[in-house]
């Protein structure tokens, strides 16, 4: 199966927190967390239309900023996900800056603000340019039965709360299907790969009926004609948790959020050695994180969050983890 997300861990496993994450096919992209961004492009930057914060102490979200100097002056829609009074924090960020000379801007930016909830419909709130970024009051939403709170195209996002002191939104992101096109049915029908191929995925991904009929570089061509083109699986799955405490609920939730995930990105700032500290300040050990991601059935897990103590030991800490994962 040809990958369809692609995410990059931006700092190395010990730096800020923050992944990077593009599908294939897809216009915009995804940002889990944003301490440091610096490694990202302008024109990457540009293609962000989701942002997931975890929480918003220091190294999580600190280079928000170097998001939105780009944005301002341009007409887009921001989503962002994230713990509960992220909305607020956001607020009191923007209202940082003066906004006078915001009439003189024609496009309009708009930052939509989605907060985890316990259990229930999710607050929500709006923040745009042209009033200076004053907080406005959405209609909350209630997550689909699956737990999804947000789709974005063919992902959808799902969220869960863990406590690290505070509560930290942990994410989960997953495509309704996977659509592979088998080159060797094209190959014999004389078919040539191109643009028309996305817009057959797309029809069969939104269920349109066989008599739709679709171009083709052989002409116009009925759904039912050209299915067998293409295979159908299970979207790929990716999970984020960072920043929460070794406990029986908590693990309880980042499972649920990784379960059969194709990659987990879970945290593990201490190594076994150092589980006094880990439970001090509420982090996970290398040992929990690889437990946490092989009891979720996780394909591939990608530790981060790395403490700065083992900046020289860096392979031993990651051993720790994956001996724990079970590689």
């Amino acid at each position: 199966m040809t990958p369809t997300l692609h995410p990059r861990l931006l700092n190395g496993r010990g730096g800020d927190p923050a992944v990077y994450m593009e599908a294939m096919h897809a216009p915009g992209a995804v940002l889990f967390d944003c301490g440091d961004i610096a490694a990202l492009s302008a024109g990457h930057l540009l293609k962000v239309e989701l942002l997931c914060i975890s929480h918003t102490h220091m190294d999580h979200w600190a280079d928000l900023d170097r998001l939105l100097r780009l944005l301002v002056g341009r007409e887009k829609l921001l989503r962002l996900v994230g713990p509960p009074g992220l909305a607020a924090h956001l607020h009191h960020r923007m209202a940082s800056y003066v906004w006078n000379l915001v009439d003189r801007i024609p496009a309009e930016l708009v930052l939509e603000v989605t907060e985890v909830a316990p259990s229930g419909p999710c607050p929500r709130a709006r923040l745009r340019l042209k009033t200076g970024f004053a907080l406005e009051s959405l209609p909350a939403v209630e997550p689909e039965p699956d737990g999804t709170l947000l789709r974005l195209g063919a992902l959808g996002l799902r969220a869960g709360l863990l406590e690290h002191g505070i509560p930290v939104a942990g994410f989960a992101l997953a495509e309704s299907v996977h659509l592979n096109v088998w080159r060797s049915r094209l190959e014999e029908r004389g078919l040539p790969t191109g643009p028309w191929l996305a817009a057959l995925k797309s029809a069969i991904a939104a269920g349109l009926p066989d008599e739709t009929e679709l171009a083709t570089p052989a002409g116009p061509r009925r759904l039912s004609a050209l299915r067998d083109l293409v295979q159908i699986t299970p979207g790929q799955r990716l999970a984020y948790l960072t920043d929460f405490a070794d406990t029986p609920a908590n693990r309880a939730v980042a499972q649920s959020l990784a379960a059969g995930a194709d990659i987990a990105f879970i945290e593990a700032p201490f190594m076994a050695e150092d589980a006094a500290a880990a439970t001090d300040r509420r982090h996970l050990t290398t040992a929990a994180a690889g437990q946490i991601a092989r009891a979720a059935g996780v394909r591939r897990l990608e530790p981060f969050h790395m403490s700065p103590r083992y900046a020289d030991r860096a392979e031993a800490w990651l051993a720790e983890a994956m001996a724990a994962f079970g590689c």
